[in-house]
């Protein structure tokens, strides 16, 4: 009896362990299914080429971020009496200073502008609108949790660590950067960095960058949007909510949400594109300027004119025509609910801030 009792229990527990297995299989397979992403798109996008973040004060701004992520500056400059400059954001004698911070996948941009000395510094909320995070991803037994609450972030979600969106192990929270730009702080298992990242790659960069959030009063609208412009579609739409995990994570009661997602370039970068329903997103007050604090994204491309030619044909909303500013072709556009973005095109090939050299 004992003995027919306990291969009783071994087959239950195996059982147990092989559904286990079997729902982490069929999530990793699910986020590795064949999706539209840049590598489908007729157009000459590369990818993200990098965040901007427009900042208050650079010098500590820039420690924070090199605390929270050691990526290095690699570059600083300041832009001051530039044609150029005055062409693309559409403004006379526009100032500003730049600090670019080298990621293992894309850069980001702190830029510092003139114009901003009276402005105050406000927290993005998590149902917007406009841009309100991008993603910090890295293995579950290196969290980026940690670093950037070391370094001073002011964690928005509840409880004291990462909460857990999945039994396949997905953490996640969000948090705030000392002048209130909100990031996501993901962790990811080993089996899913093995399928959708690289073990080897992931070992070398233990702290990666992989989204644009964008938080609109109209997703529908906004997502057919990027779907002229990046001439894909999008790989997943859906309704989220209410559950308690994602309360938790944005730290409000009964939340629901409409989204999609495109696919981007490597290293699981994706532009996630949401509505919130409760609470609703409501549209912006006022126009948001080139120059305003927050964020901003840029797309890197091959055929700078040739795209600047296709979306203004299509009604994309341009400050002025590509212009050459240090190592980039660029050009400034705002979305349908004012997000900012630029197209850039590499001068020099073997430059170190495009994404083929990275």
């Amino acid at each position: 009896m004992f003995f027919r009792l306990l291969k009783y229990l071994f087959l239950v527990l195996l059982v147990v362990l092989l559904a286990g297995g079997i729902y982490v299989y069929r999530y990793a397979m699910a986020r590795l299914a064949p999706r539209p992403s840049m590598l489908d798109s007729p157009t000459t996008f590369i990818g993200f080429n990098h965040i901007g973040i427009s900042v208050l004060d650079l010098d500590e701004m820039i420690d924070f971020y090199r605390e929270a992520t050691d990526y290095e500056v690699v570059k600083r400059y300041i832009v001051k009496d530039n044609p150029a400059a005055n062409q693309l954001f559409g403004r006379d004698s526009i100032t500003y200073e730049t600090a670019i911070l080298q990621g293992p996948n894309m850069l980001l941009e702190l830029t510092e502008f003139g114009d901003q000395t009276d402005t105050f510094i406000t927290k993005m909320p998590p149902f917007g609108p406009g841009m309100t995070h991008t993603c910090y991803q890295g293995p579950a037994d290196q969290p980026v949790y940690d670093k950037f609450e070391a370094a001073g972030a002011k964690i928005l979600s509840r409880g004291d660590g990462p909460i857990g969106m999945s039994r396949a192990s997905v953490s996640y929270a969000y948090g705030y950067d000392p002048e209130g730009n909100m990031m996501e702080l993901e962790h990811m298992p080993e089996i899913l960095i093995r399928m959708a990242i690289g073990k080897k790659w992931a070992e070398q960069h233990p702290m990666w960058m992989t989204q644009v959030a964008l938080i609109s009063p109209d997703v529908k609208r906004l997502t057919a949007y990027y779907e002229k412009i990046l001439e894909i579609k999008p790989y997943r739409i859906g309704s989220y909510g209410p559950h308690p995990v994602i309360d938790d994570v944005v730290d409000l009661d009964n939340v629901t949400m409409d989204a999609a997602w495109f696919g981007m370039d490597t290293q699981g970068k994706k532009m996630e594109l949401m509505q919130y329903t409760q609470p609703k997103t409501e549209a912006g007050k006022t126009p948001r300027k080139l120059t305003d604090l927050g964020y901003s994204f840029s797309i890197e491309v091959e055929d700078i004119q040739q795209e600047y030619e296709r979306l203004r044909n299509a009604g994309v909303q341009f400050t002025s025509s590509p212009q050459k500013m240090q190592d980039f072709w660029m050009v400034f556009a705002q979305d349908p609910d004012g997000n900012v973005f630029s197209l850039r095109q590499i001068i020099d090939k073997n430059s170190l801030f495009s994404l083929k050299n990275m």
